[in-house]
C-alpha cells in the first residue's frame, strides 16, 4: 500500500520535458514489463480475505496511470501542433487543387432540360425496373411484338413479369395516370436492352422523352418545338428535316435529322455520306394511349418525342465510342472539366 501511494505521487509529479515524453511514461509504468504490471503481480500474495479490498486498490491505481499518460498525450500533441505551426512557411505557395467535373452526359442531360423548361416543361421521373404494363401495355406494344422477347429485354421475372425499363416512355404512362391534361412534361433516365456492348451500342443508355397533352395540339406544336430545341442545342444554322415512320405509339410519327454538325453536310463516316444525322423519333400520341389512362381522344390531343443523350453528346462533342462513357477513363472525363 505504501509502494502504490509512493508511486502514485511519482505519476503525479511526472513532467513533459521533450516530444517523446508520453511513450517513455507508457513504457515505465504501463508496458509489459512496467511497474503497473509488477504492482499487480502481488496480487498472488494478498490473502484471499484481502483479495476483493486490494483488487479494488489496484485497479484504481491502473486508472491513475492510464489517464496521467492519455494527459501526456494531448500535451505533447498540442505542443507539437504548436510547433508545427511555428515551422510553416506562410510566404509559399499554396498547393494545386484538382477540381471535379460533371459527366458529359450529366452536361447534356442538363442542358436538355434546361430548354424545354423554357417552354414550360416539368421533369418526371420513374422507376428503373418496371411491370409491363407501363413499359409495354399502355404504349400499344402488342403481345407478340419484339421488344417483349427476352433477347430484347432485360426480364427479371415473368408471370407477373419484371423489367428492367427499355425506353422513359414508362414514366409518361405514369404521367397520364395520375394527372390529367394539361400534360408538358420531359422524362429523362437510363434505359437497357439487351444489346452487344460496342461503339455504337451499349446494353444500358440514357434517354429523354417528351410528352404534351392539351386541347387542339397540333403536328405544327411538335415540330415547332423541336425546332427551338436543335437550335438552342446546336445553334441557329443547323438544318432540320423530318421522315415519316412508325411507332406503335404515335401516329402519324416521324423521325428527325438534323445536318451533320461534324462534316457540315458534305458528308462523313458519322453521317454516313448523306450529310443527315438522325437525332430522335417523334409524333402525335396515338388516341389508343390517350384511352388507356381515360383521357378523352376526342377532346385532347398530344404529341411526344424521344432522344438518345448520347447521341446527342456524340454529336455535340464529337465522342466517337458509346464505351467510354461508362469505362471512367480519368483521360476522357478531364475533357469537359472546362464544360461545367
Amino acid at each position: 500500500m505504501q509502494q502504490i501511494e509512493s508511486y502514485k505521487n511519482e505519476i503525479a509529479a511526472y513532467a513533459i520535458n521533450g516530444a517523446d515524453t508520453a511513450e517513455e511514461f507508457r513504457i515505465k509504468y504501463l508496458g509489459t514489463k512496467g511497474i503497473v504490471k509488477s504492482v499487480m503481480a502481488e496480487m498472488r500474495n494478498v490473502p484471499n480475505e484481502n483479495k476483493k479490498e486490494f483488487g479494488l486498490i489496484l485497479n484504481d491505481f491502473k486508472q491513475f496511470a492510464e489517464a496521467k499518460y492519455e494527459a501526456l498525450k494531448d500535451s505533447n500533441s498540442s505542443l507539437s501542433g504548436e510547433q508545427q505551426r511555428d515551422d510553416i512557411d506562410w510566404s509559399l505557395p499554396g498547393d494545386n487543387y484538382n477540381t471535379g467535373t460533371r459527366h458529359p452526359l450529366t452536361i447534356v442531360r442538363n442542358q436538355v432540360v434546361s430548354i424545354f423548361k423554357r417552354l414550360g416543361f416539368a421533369v418526371a421521373e420513374g422507376p428503373e425496373i418496371e411491370d409491363d404494363w407501363h413499359n409495354f401495355g399502355a404504349m400499344n406494344l402488342p403481345e407478340d411484338h419484339p421488344a417483349r422477347d427476352m433477347q430484347d429485354t432485360f426480364y427479371i421475372n415473368q408471370n407477373p413479369s419484371w423489367l428492367l425499363r427499355t425506353h422513359t416512355s414508362s414514366v409518361q404512362a405514369r404521367v397520364m395516370e395520375k394527372q390529367k391534361p394539361p400534360i408538358r412534361v420531359i422524362c429523362p433516365g437510363r434505359v437497357y436492352r439487351n444489346e452487344t456492348v460496342s461503339a455504337r451500342a451499349h446494353c444500358f443508355f440514357h434517354q429523354v422523352e417528351g410528352l404534351s397533352v392539351d386541347e387542339h395540339v397540333s403536328f405544327a406544336d411538335l415540330k415547332q418545338t423541336l425546332y427551338f430545341f436543335v437550335q438552342e442545342m446546336f445553334g441557329k444554322d443547323v438544318k432540320v428535316r423530318f421522315r415519316p415512320s412508325y411507332f406503335p405509339f404515335t401516329e402519324p410519327s416521324a423521325e428527325m435529322d438534323i445536318s451533320c454538325l461534324i462534316c457540315g453536310g458534305s458528308g462523313c463516316n458519322v453521317c454516313k455520306h448523306t450529310g443527315w444525322v438522325e437525332i430522335l423519333g417523334s409524333g402525335m400520341v396515338h388516341p389508343k394511349v390517350l384511352e388507356n389512362f381515360n383521357i378523352d381522344s376526342n377532346k385532347y390531343t398530344g404529341f411526344a418525342f424521344g432522344m438518345g443523350i448520347e447521341r446527342v453528346c456524340q454529336l455535340k462533342y464529337r465522342v466517337n465510342d458509346l464505351r467510354l462513357y461508362s469505362q471512367n477513363d480519368v483521360r476522357f472525363l478531364r475533357q469537359f472539366t472546362g464544360a461545367v
